[in-house]
């Protein structure tokens, strides 16, 4: 169930050669990035100095993970592919279709039912296919990762965007798209930008109510939700070492929200602590044999500029607790100023609902700190002011922490622990009176705060904190309140000072499970039927899309131009529409609802150029493909930036929009839409969006000749008879424009077979 320890043993075994050869070629000292993905460059690719943000380079990963709701479409693909088993270790995790409600054995039982479909569904095809599964209430999908698999120097990747949770034991852990999986799980090697490479260089200690997160608010603050596209964030130097492998998995995974391909730590002995407590002493043998490979050169973090695209420097012993928010994730406060900031800004200052948990700070370092906060509120007699809830990140963690008396705490503040899942953090929260749209303040130690994220209400200002943080908050129910020197009133009318958190990186009785929630797959899968209902409204299975008409594409129209951040949530909303994820018709009819129309500044109401009315965007755009009539999306900057999903791909596709043309994209979203064979182009000139015109009828010229580093033109026709002919940038290699021609990756490879 854990781990392949023979898979670890052939990975580590091609490890010096592979990065000694790789050295010579590069002609210099290595980061610990550039050894991990020497060392799992695909069979048949050189090893060679790869330029950074510009070559595209095929990989071997060792492991695929999917999260319930991404898996449906992925094995849905990988159904396609004609294999009869997956061609790297696999899992499947269900996490992302449990509702939060009432508390975890309610909502649990609740889920089961609601979703036994798509449960069976996953099970079955995992069964067949010889994936594992973790049935729901095992745990989300990165903290089980950690737990189980994750090892350090490996590669894997993930149907989730913050896949990079695994950095926090060395492996470089990257999200993709479901496409991507189905292409690693049928075998072929899977292609990456060889990504830029950004160094940070901790030093100092951590100390009093500082925690890990707070290393990630920083960084954010630093970097920006773009900053970190297209490249590796390295950590490292001797503050790098002192931190605990769940508070560095805690900075990469929310290490997503700067757009960073993945996050990385090197193996240190917090590494090999961890390996051993979660029963994985053996990899730490094996580990220490290769140590040396398992973190960068000397040379590089003692001269780290000369290595680094980029290089920031933070000192832990001197780092604030932060706060970030609200609306997005990298609008950085340390704690000294947030509550000016929450004065000046207008901002609800009382607090509803405090939330920790998650799979970015579910361990037990995280839960036993907060705990002891939780027992300085019971022992000094104050009465938590706002609602409060704790979300465990797996059945391991909850089974622990439950024994070691935690839960027991939290019940006492009047915590309500809900199920081992994603929960609110994903938008499944049932949160009563959100409908209402009302102003309102919450703060979660979860990864993004993306406006109606967490309940669906545009008012909600949500922020970001280390869950010490989230706690101290939520016991003031007062946003201005600062735990390091304010005091708070007690039951007998005292005034009371929280004093800092304490608690244990790990148990020290060990962790604890009774039922781990694993089902492993059939030995001979011949024999298990998948079976879909032709009827269901949760499940379809999947037709090929078409493949290119060879031709240019001509008298397309301009469905929407979208107008400032459009992130996947806006192009393919979570929330309720998770129940579709399997379904691609029905989920196609929350396509782009949430996209800004530049025109009109609203959301899901743009003009059927057939009629001259304005209507929702999915209902406008299956008007165009009745007529057999493509069309073209317009966006902005990083446009599909966020969530992995690679719905927000296929949605456009199925529904018959040929291009994206934006001034920039996230990478998961820019690949996801080639995967699917559409056209991702950027304007040349970004300032030539502001040419394109509501009324526009749009050509795509140069397909035809369509080539790597070749630009393609779009022509304007405007609705007055004069036009504007721009150039267009694209990404597109050789390989990925086969796919553009064969209609999709998918149909590549069943071309193959």
């Amino acid at each position: 169930m854990a781990f392949d320890i023979n898979m670890i043993k052939e990975v580590y075994a091609r490890y010096p050669e592979r990065i000694e050869a790789a050295r010579k070629v590069v002609g210099k000292p290595l980061t610990l990035t550039e050894k991990i993905l020497y060392a799992h460059l695909s069979e048949g690719a050189a090893s060679q100095a790869y330029s950074r943000g510009v070559s595209y380079v095929d990989f071997q990963p060792d492991r695929v993970a999917m999260q319930d709701a991404t898996a449906q479409m992925a094995l849905l693909q990988f159904m396609q592919a004609g294999k009869s088993q997956a061609a790297v270790p696999s899992t499947v995790h269900c996490d992302h279709l449990i509702q939060a409600e009432v508390g975890a054995v309610t909502d649990l039982a609740k889920a089961n039912d609601k979703n036994k479909e798509v449960y069976d569904f996953l099970s079955s095809v995992s069964n067949k296919y010889g994936i594992g599964f973790w049935k729901p209430g095992a745990g989300i999908i990165h903290q089980v990762v950690l737990e189980n698999y994750a090892f350090p120097g490996g590669m894997m990747i993930g149907t989730d965007s913050h896949t990079p949770n695994a950095g926090g034991l060395g492996m470089v852990a990257i999200g993709v798209g479901g496409a991507d999986a189905c292409d690693v799980m049928a075998g072929l090697p899977w292609e990456l930008k060889f990504p830029k490479l950004i160094g940070v260089k901790l030093t100092g200690k951590l100390s009093g109510w500082t925690a890990a997160k707070d290393v990630i608010l920083k960084v954010a603050g630093i970097l920006t939700v773009k900053g970190g596209t297209g490249a590796i964030v390295e950590y490292f130097g001797d503050g790098a070492r002192s931190l605990s492998a769940t508070g560095k998995g805690t900075i990469c995974n929310m290490g997503a929200e700067i757009g960073a391909t993945t996050s990385i730590f090197g193996y240190d002995e917090k590494s090999a602590d961890y390996l051993k407590v979660t029963d994985r002493a053996d990899v730490a043998a094996l580990a220490n044999e290769i140590a040396a490979h398992l973190t960068g050169d000397d040379e590089v973090y003692a001269n780290p500029e000369k290595y680094f695209d980029q290089v920031i420097e933070i000192n832990l012993s001197e780092l604030e607790p932060h706060v970030n928010g609200p609306f997005t994730p990298d609008l950085a406060w340390p704690i000294s100023k947030f509550a000016a900031a929450v004065r000046e800004n207008g901002w609800p200052a009382k607090l509803d609902v405090g939330l920790i948990g998650s799979c970015t700070n579910s361990s037990y370092e995280d839960i036993s700190r907060a705990a002891s906060l939780a027992k300085q509120a019971v022992d000094k007699k104050l009465v938590a002011k706002s609602e409060y809830t704790i979300t465990p990140g797996s059945e391991q963690v909850r089974f622990t922490v439950d024994r070691d008396g935690f839960l027991d705490t939290f019940g006492q503040m009047g915590g309500v622990v809900l199920a081992n899942a994603c929960g609110p953090c994903i938008g499944q929260w049932a949160r009563h009176g959100a409908d209402k749209q009302e102003k309102n303040s919450i703060i979660t130690s979860f990864n993004r705060n993306f406006a109606k994220r967490a309940d669906g209400n545009p008012n909600t200002h949500a922020f970001v904190a280390s869950p010490e943080i989230v706690t101290a908050l939520a016991i003031a129910g007062d946003l201005t309140f600062n735990p390091l020197t304010d005091t708070l009133t007690n039951e007998d009318g005292q005034q009371v000072k929280l004093e800092e958190p304490r608690g244990l990186e790990l148990p020290t009785l060990g962790f604890a499970v009774e039922d781990a929630g694993y089902q492993a797959p059939a030995e001979d899968g011949s024999k298990v039927t998948v079976s879909v209902s032709p009827t269901s409204d949760r499940l379809q299975l999947l037709e090929s899309f078409k493949a290119w008409e060879g031709t240019d594409l001509k008298g397309l129209k301009l469905l929407i131009k979208a107008k400032g951040k459009c992130t996947t949530d806006h192009i393919s909303m979570a929330g309720p529409w998770l129940r579709f994820r399997g379904h691609l018709d029905n989920i196609s009819n929350n396509m782009l609802i949430g996209a800004v129309n530049a025109f009109n500044d609203q959301t899901n109401n743009v003009k059927n150029q057939l009629t001259g009315e304005f209507g929702e965007v999915p209902a406008t755009q299956r008007a165009y493909k009745a007529a057999g009539i493509g069309s073209i999306v317009v966006g902005d900057e990083n446009y599909g930036e966020g969530s992995s999903r690679e719905h927000a791909a296929m949605e456009p596709r199925f529904l018959g929009v040929r291009a994206i043309l934006v001034k920039s994209f996230a990478r998961i979203h820019e690949t996801n839409l080639k995967k699917q064979g559409m056209l991702a182009l950027t304007f040349a000139n970004p300032s030539d969006y502001e040419l394109v015109k509501e009324d526009d009828s749009i050509d795509i010229v140069g397909l035809t000749s369509f080539a790597p580093d070749k630009q393609l033109q779009v022509v304007l026709h405007h609705a007055d008879g004069t036009s504007d002919t721009i150039n267009v940038n694209h990404t597109y290699n050789q390989g990925q424009i086969e796919w553009f021609k064969a209609g999709s990756a998918l149909n590549l490879i069943k071309e193959g077979l």
